[in-house]
């Protein structure tokens, strides 16, 4: 059987072009095709979270990406406003930037997040792709697709040229955003409301430091009249570059034919907003869009993937989008270099769909009802659907009032605000996705969260769980994250110092299977557990072992010693990757 390639990546965004990076790592033959002629032109998702950052570092592009990224500290209070020179309704300390959440975060994670808008991402993925050798496809539109039962062919039209052909792959992944042709002609099944709320974005340049700079964010909500209808809760000017470079979200009554949005109408909307009627403005883009709340129920069909927005579709809500595109191709292209390379059977790859979609589904309720959760603002200042100015500097005003209606409803709107944590502050969504899938070998053992786990991240080692950031002394007395010890794309046998037998099983079952499985014993002189934060977090005696995918993912827990720890490694191996 003749190929031109292993796989076919079909997109260049988020998802795409981690897929081709990841693959590329991974050694996996890759041709990424995009119809553009290069990747994104507008800056669209941007909040980086800590999780996208660790898949990041383990790439080796995490340096590139904190150079290209605006960090934390001017990021983090989001305000609410009536306009940008206006009075303040209030600030969230958001992103784990806030006295009561930083440690938090940061005891989480080896990284910290960032703000990355596409436009900075997307050359870093799909250049290092290219640079790893993966092959690139610009100005190459997607037509269909047919497979069989040995592989993929797909059908292109060269922009350039304007003639059509053919490549033929493995398998075939389509990350090609919220219009999938691939998803489509795949047939998955899509759940959820379409066209929900219509919105639009401008982009723009302006100095807006005298307005802003005293109050370092990535967002500033504002509360102008036209505010209810459709867009993603209130307007929002959103920082791009600080503190030059912005973009505008609107929204429209999706009802009505869509606006008409000129140069002279941007501009009005951007100065209504800042609150400068003679602010010096350029606009840069205009577009408009629809607020969408779809998730794919499957991701696979035969030898054909879906990753990204073609398989969940919502607002920007939370900053959840490229964030879980890039996390749906680090789940998937580890599994499909195995079973490339004979380590694993094709079961494995039904462990995608199992795992990811239910991530789908939980991130688009999540950012669409965050963009619900601005009502109770609205309502605590008293403000209906047709309010004009005057009527929300009026609302503004009865809040602030010093009489006991005023002192109600400032309680009444610091609930209203407290609400928007679940957007600002998701920390448990961003980091404690669980997987259920034959990939996971589930011991029965896991502990209900203490307090709410969409807020608040809980570390566990529980099969299906990501293996927690504990800083360990590695050598010459470097701090190394836990997360480093497993990275590199492999397998790892994770135990203690008198997890030896461990170890030893580990070297006789790699070599069995025909793969390279690592073990590491924490204690030893390049991984101490100086701090104790690994003895605590462990969830294991020091002579059981963790098994850990290479997406740094448990997959299997044996909490102490086992009297024949080769055969108990072994079978749990097998299940694992199908390799009966």
């Amino acid at each position: 059987m003749s190929y031109d390639t292993d796989v076919i990546v079909v997109g260049s965004g988020p998802a795409g072009g981690s897929a081709a990076l990841l693959l590329a790592t991974y050694g996996v033959p890759t041709v990424l095709a995009t119809k553009y002629g290069w990747t994104a032109n507008t800056p669209r998702a941007h909040i980086t979270n800590q999780r996208t950052m660790e898949v990041l570092r383990d790439l080796g592009v995490e340096d590139k990406a904190l150079a290209a990224g605006t960090p934390p500290e001017l990021m983090g209070d989001t305000v609410l406003c009536t306009s940008l020179t206006g009075p303040e309704i209030g600030r969230i300390a958001s992103w784990g930037t806030g006295d009561r959440s930083a440690a938090e975060y940061a005891a989480a994670s080896p990284c910290h997040m960032i703000d990355l808008p596409q436009t900075y991402l997307e050359p870093i993925l799909v250049s290092e792709a290219a640079a790893r050798g993966a092959k690139l496809r610009l100005d190459t539109e997607f037509l269909d697709f047919t497979q069989d039962g040995d592989g993929v062919t797909a059908r292109f039209r060269d922009r350039v040229r304007g003639d059509e052909f053919t490549l033929r792959a493995k398998y075939l992944i389509g990350a090609d955003g919220a219009r999938s042709r691939v998803a489509e002609q795949a047939g998955l099944p899509i759940a959820g409301q379409t066209g929900k709320a219509g919105s639009m974005n401008i982009t723009f340049t302006a100095d807006l430091a005298p307005y802003v700079a005293h109050r370092p964010s990535v967002l500033y909500w504002v509360m102008r009249p036209g505010a209810h209808l459709g867009g993603i809760g209130m307007g929002l000017v959103r920082m791009v570059r600080p503190w030059h470079e912005w973009l505008l979200t609107w929204g429209y009554d999706i009802e009505q034919a869509p606006p008409e949005v000129d140069v002279e109408e941007a501009t009005r909307l951007v100065r209504d907003l800042v609150g400068d009627p003679e602010l010096e403005v350029e606009i840069t883009s205009t577009s408009l869009w629809t607020v969408n709340h779809n998730y794919a129920t499957e991701y696979r069909n035969g030898r054909v993937f879906c990753a990204g927005d073609a398989v969940h579709r919502h607002p920007p809500s939370n900053g959840l989008g490229s964030n879980t595109s890039v996390q749906d191709s680090y789940n998937l292209a580890w599994k499909l270099a195995m079973v490339l390379r004979g380590e694993a059977g094709e079961g494995l790859l039904d462990s995608y769909s199992a795992e990811r979609a239910p991530v789908g589904k939980q991130i688009v309720d999540r950012a669409n009802l965050s963009r619900d959760q601005f009502g109770p603002i609205f309502a605590a200042l008293g403000i209906t659907g047709d309010t004009d100015a005057d009527g929300i500097t009026a609302g503004l005003g009865t809040c602030l009032a010093p009489t006991a209606e005023g002192a109600r409803k400032r309680r009444e709107l610091e609930r209203a605000i407290e609400l928007k944590h679940y957007e600002f502050n998701a920390h448990g969504v961003e980091l404690d996705q669980r997987y259920v899938s034959g990939a996971v070998l589930p011991d029965g053992v896991a502990a209900a969260p203490e307090r709410d786990p969409e807020l608040f991240h809980r570390p566990s080692t529980e099969p299906g769980a990501k293996l927690p950031h504990a800083w360990l002394v590695g050598p010459h007395g470097r701090r190394v994250s836990t997360l480093d010890l497993v990275a590199g794309g492999r397998w790892t046998v994770l135990t203690g110092l008198t997890g030896t037998p461990w170890r030893d099983a580990a070297a006789k079952v790699g070599a069995e299977l025909g793969f390279d499985l690592r073990a590491v014993r924490i204690g030893d002189p390049g991984a101490r557990d100086a701090y104790g934060d690994w003895s605590r977090l462990s969830g294991i005696d020091e002579d059981g072992c963790l098994l850990v995918r290479p997406d740094g993912y448990v997959a299997w827990r044996h909490p102490a010693a086992s009297p024949d720890a080769a055969k108990a490694l072994l079978n749990a191996v097998r299940t694992v990757l199908d390799r009966p």
